[in-house]
């Protein structure tokens, strides 16, 4: 096991290279392919364009997800605590950061404490699935779930980011098997998502034969993590090794497309550089029913909290006034709008 503190301080260097340096993949996240066909005449009142939907059979305001990304470090108590007040504001979801620095030190599981602000959320735990083959099991899983009172566990997978790393865990040899074991014996559902490189509909089949019950697509076009561990890179020839992925993965919408190819009947989440509600329209209508969004959230939870609570307002505003000039009313209808490919 890698000591407490230095996954702390790789938590700490993650979350200020995302506010501090150029990170972002250079594929686009696929969206611009695709397009609503306008409504001139929608006959239907804006003021009556409804966001409401649920997940995990849990009711939310709109369908977005703050996504997981902090958490383990001293300077993410107050972003988290941030966050998860918005959403609870806002009716909408939430996810935190990989616990591991939580279950390993138990001073840092406060950094993912929030239900004392945000006793109403979807609360989504979150844990590496390549610490699976690192000593962690259900047992682990449980006890980050228990911990902060989550509704769901997410499971990532992130074997490039694992490759990067100096310190990474590379072993994801017969990682199925146990994702599935804590499918059957976990006490919430279980989440699978990349942390940037998309979902294939393969991995998609396999992860819904395994028992998952959503897949958070993760895909190519927002932030890159091969970029963040480049930044923490030290050795030359390894950073020019990183520099390599610039351009790696599937584009976030095309993701969306092949996972309900490769699994037609498991939720989706849409996450992976969306920048806008127009964005969040799109993954919904694509098949996703939730879409996330993280280094938005991060940097303007780093700034205050005002500026978050904008954050949500604008895009729910943007959702909102999208789908009505599209000439749709409430979310349900917009899963079943075909978008036009360009």
């Amino acid at each position: 096991m890698k000591p407490a503190n230095d996954i702390s301080r790789r938590k700490s260097e993650h979350i200020q290279i995302v506010l501090n340096e150029p990170v972002n993949s250079s594929l686009s996240n696929g969206f611009e392919k695709y397009q609503f066909e306008h409504q001139a005449l929608p006959e239907i009142d804006l003021a009556e364009v409804d966001l409401r939907t649920s997940f995990l059979n849990r009711e939310l305001k709109s369908p977005l997800l703050i996504s997981s990304m902090t958490g383990g470090s001293n300077e993410t108590v107050q972003i988290n605590r941030v966050l998860a007040r918005v959403a609870q504001e806002s009716g909408i979801a939430l996810g935190v950061g990989s616990q591991r620095a939580g279950l390993e030190d138990p001073e840092k599981m406060a950094s993912f404490r929030v239900r004392n602000v945000a006793p109403d959320i979807l609360l989504l735990s979150n844990l590496g699935a390549v610490q699976l083959n690192y000593s962690y099991t259900v047992e682990h899983c449980q006890r980050a779930v228990d911990e902060i009172g989550a509704d769901a566990l997410i499971l990532h997978l992130n074997p490039l980011q694992e490759a990067l790393q100096p310190e990474g865990n590379t072993n994801f040899k017969g990682l199925l098997k146990k994702i599935e074991t804590i499918c059957k014996q976990l006490t919430v559902p279980v989440i699978v998502k990349e942390v940037g490189w998309g979902i294939s509909p393969k991995v998609a089949r396999e992860l819904a034969s395994a028992g998952v019950a959503a897949i958070d697509v993760a895909g190519a076009g927002g932030t890159s993590w091969s970029e963040v561990e480049k930044f923490r890179i030290k050795d030359e020839m390894r950073r020019k090794v990183a520099e390599g992925f610039k351009n790696w993965g599937i584009p976030t919408a095309d993701s969306i497309i092949k996972v309900k190819e490769g699994a037609p009947s498991i939720e989706i989440i849409a996450s992976g550089g969306l920048i806008n509600g127009i964005e969040v329209a799109k993954s919904i209508a694509l098949g996703a029913s939730l879409a996330g969004m993280a280094a938005r959230f991060i940097k303007s939870a780093s700034v205050s909290e005002e500026d978050t609570y904008k954050l949500v307002s604008e895009i729910n505003l943007q959702l909102r006034i999208c789908m009505f000039v599209a000439g749709v009313k409430d979310i349900q209808t917009l899963k079943q709008v075909k978008l036009k490919r360009i």
